[in-house]
């Protein structure tokens, strides 16, 4: 491949509801230009993007592929990303290293949930785009009917600049409204050509003076100035050109690839870039240049057991060469270049150079991690990092067998450096290995991936309430351990005083005791057997907190007092002291905030009623209500599921830990049968 200047590139992420289309396009897009010379198809497994084992098993995209290719004397870095809702991270991450993006959508299902999820996000991004109305040739497709629904859903900026010819089995190819006019289409396309070309014009007009001014005097716009209306429309966002086509049958796959290079922008349209220097702490504006200081963004990371781990980067100004040496700003570690690559799905082309603008991949990176920023270290930078969603849901993990357990702790730390929605933690409560990220099938994939890239095979449940206890009163408890078994006879006596704490407290020990009726080298025993009696209520054997226990009294015997004796009467008094001081069980409550469309308002708040949620406030606009709310965990288990059902998938939320507050009587008793049950079967 030839070396291309930043205003050469467009780098485009493909977007759509799942099943829209977009490997199959992607394939025909790099059969077209000659980058593949020959066609794969998915349900065949073939496809150059999706070449993952559990890809082509599933026949979904699950992971963002890098397909460069040539066209009309430019590169376009196409990224394929998934259309499932788990893998949005991998969304977010594409978009983030993208000027353009082509949203596709089915002729025959039209807009779908996955349509207008893909679309917000590329509006929150600014990124300018271009609708693909595929799947043309397929039984019930009907492009008027789509186009209505995108004009619906998206508003008057989508413009068609093309109309099939035909539809369904009848499907012969598309119409360019741009050099078309009425009396040049079919008869029966005449007066649809007139009604939208003229349409075209007044969207091409728009955002250029001098058009509008011709286009309202009833002047005709000349094909040229159709362009370059339509070009300053589409980059800057007032415009979206809307096509259409057939990727199965390879139709109006080369205008799409000419509309990219013709309407999207280059790294250089974009112009600076913003970074900070981390020495001076201030915001720099950084050409897209070869020349200009270096900064690379790593927007993905793969990890291989055989290869090692894979960085793929964008360069937004400088030059990255094969060989050489970077600073990772971020890490505030220097960074060795070994060999670079130009990857298109698994294939690796070496290469010496990333010139700005452009994408590529390097191996065997040491410190570097997804967001991360290389750069000279001369001249830090470091560019905005990726906007990754919080996680939505968690699992617990448990290795299958014993080899499992030993290598299951660093190929999770593996995983979750190469997905950055999966996070890995050890409950300290449970002591369960719980697995976070966006849904079920995002578990099932990460365990199938351990599986096949670490051997390591793993089980998923349901993972256990962090649960707590407490007391509720104050109340003082006494116990001696008193022993005699021959020779050194064991004797210990506390006295302790224990008084609940505010929430959030955790769990304090003191000693004031008059006269040495316990002598001090003994007071860290007493402190150690509360600790550990502290560790198991005795309600359902969960740990004690909140609660401030004070050593008052005691006695001690010259001979047969030692550590261990005073460790277990002071275990023994917190138990008999707890189990008096009316205890409770407490639970943690989340901070849950949910985002749905105005009209599930109704069955997302009498959803929530049934899950003892506390609503804290509702903030509507445009359309979409947030709802802001104090959730226990125990009903969080599976929202992301349930909120997805009730909102077809279009609502979204994000939790996180609040506080903890007292367990309702009748779910405590629930709680301590289910806990004598579990102790019966251990």
């Amino acid at each position: 491949m030839e070396n291309y200047q930043s205003g050469q590139i467009r780098n485009v992420v493909l977007l759509s509801h799942n099943g829209a289309g977009k490997t199959s396009l992607s394939e025909a897009m790099l059969f077209q230009s000659k980058a593949i010379t020959r066609l794969g198809k998915v349900d065949d497994g073939a496809t150059t993007s999706d070449y993952d084992p559990e890809e082509v098993k599933r026949k979904i995209s699950l992971n963002t592929s890098l397909l460069p290719l040539e066209w009309n004397k430019t590169r376009i870095n196409i990224l394929d990303a998934p259309g499932y809702a788990d893998f949005v991270g991998e969304v977010k991450a594409a978009l983030r290293v993208a000027e353009g993006a082509v949203i596709v959508v089915c002729a025959a299902s039209g807009v779908e949930v996955g349509t207008e999820l893909v679309w917000k996000y590329a509006e929150d991004k600014g990124v300018p785009r271009i609708l693909f109305i595929n799947k043309i040739d397929r039984e019930n497709a009907d492009f008027f009917k789509t186009l209505e629904q995108l004009e619906t859903t998206f508003g008057r900026k989508c413009v068609p600049i093309q109309l099939p010819i035909g539809s369904e089995s009848s499907f012969e190819g598309v119409l360019d409204l741009i050099t078309t006019k009425p009396s040049d289409a079919p008869s029966n396309l005449a007066d649809k050509v007139a009604a939208f070309r003229d349409k075209l014009a007044e969207a091409a007009a728009e955002p250029d003076d001098d058009l509008i001014t011709k286009y309202l005097e009833g002047e005709e716009l000349t094909e040229e100035e159709l362009r370059r209306g339509l070009r300053a429309g589409t980059t800057e966002g007032k415009v979206v050109p809307v096509m259409v086509g057939s990727a199965l049958q390879n139709k109006g796959v080369t205008e799409l690839m000419d509309a990219i290079c013709s309407y999207l922008p280059s790294p250089k349209d974009k112009g600076k870039i913003t970074a900070r220097n981390p020495q001076t702490q201030q915001e720099e504006a950084i050409d897209p240049e070869d020349a200009a200081p270096l900064s690379a963004l790593v927007f993905k990371t793969t990890a291989d057991p055989y290869v090692g781990k894979l960085t793929y980067l964008r360069v937004y100004s400088g030059a990255i060469n094969s060989d050489s040496s970077v600073w990772n700003a971020n890490k505030n570690r220097a960074e060795r270049i070994g060999q670079l690559y130009r990857i298109r799905g698994k294939a690796q082309e070496p290469v010496s150079r990333i010139a700005a603008g452009d994408i590529g991949a390097v191996a065997k990176l040491a410190e570097t991690g997804t967001s991360d920023t290389l750069c000279n270290k001369e001249h830090p930078l470091i560019l905005e990092a990726i906007e990754f969603p919080l996680t939505a849901m968690s699992v617990a993990v448990y290795p299958k067998t014993k080899a499992d357990l030993d290598k299951m702790g660093a190929a999770l730390t593996k995983l979750s450096e190469e997905d950055s929605t999966i996070s890995v933690h050890k409950d300290p409560v449970t002591a369960e290995t719980v697995l976070s990220g966006m849904g079920e099938a995002h578990f099932d994939v990460a365990v199938e991936k351990i599986k096949r890239k670490f051997g390591v095979e793993l089980k998923i449940d349901t993972p256990k309430i962090p649960y707590k206890e407490t007391i509720t009163v104050p109340v003082k408890a006494e116990y001696k351990h008193k022993k005699q078994t021959g020779g050194h006879g064991q004797y210990g006596h506390v006295l302790l005083q224990l008084e609940p704490l505010p929430r959030g407290s955790g769990s304090e020990f003191g000693a004031k005791v008059v006269g040495g009726s316990v002598p001090k080298n003994y007071i860290p025993a007493v402190e150690k057997g509360v600790t550990e009696a502290l560790n198991e209520g005795v309600l359902a054997g969960y740990p004690v907190t909140d609660l401030m226990v004070k050593l008052y009294d005691g006695s001690y015997h010259s001979v047969d007092s030692s550590d261990i004796a005073f460790k277990i009467a002071s275990s023994h008094a917190v138990r008999k002291g707890v189990s008096e001081g009316l205890p409770v069980m407490l639970e943690p409550i989340m901070n849950v905030q949910i985002t749905i469309p105005d009209s599930f308002t109704g069955d997302v708040m009498s959803d929530l009623n049934g899950k003892r949620a506390k609503v804290l406030g509702m903030t509507p606009g445009d359309g979409i209500n947030v709802i802001d709310a104090h959730v226990p965990l125990a009903e969080m288990l599976k929202y992301a599921i349930d909120l997805r059902s009730i909102t077809q998938g279009r609502g979204s939320h994000t939790m996180e830990f609040s506080h903890y507050e007292e367990v309702p009587q009748h779910i405590t008793q629930r709680i301590i049968s289910q806990s004598k049950k579990e102790s019966e079967k251990a």
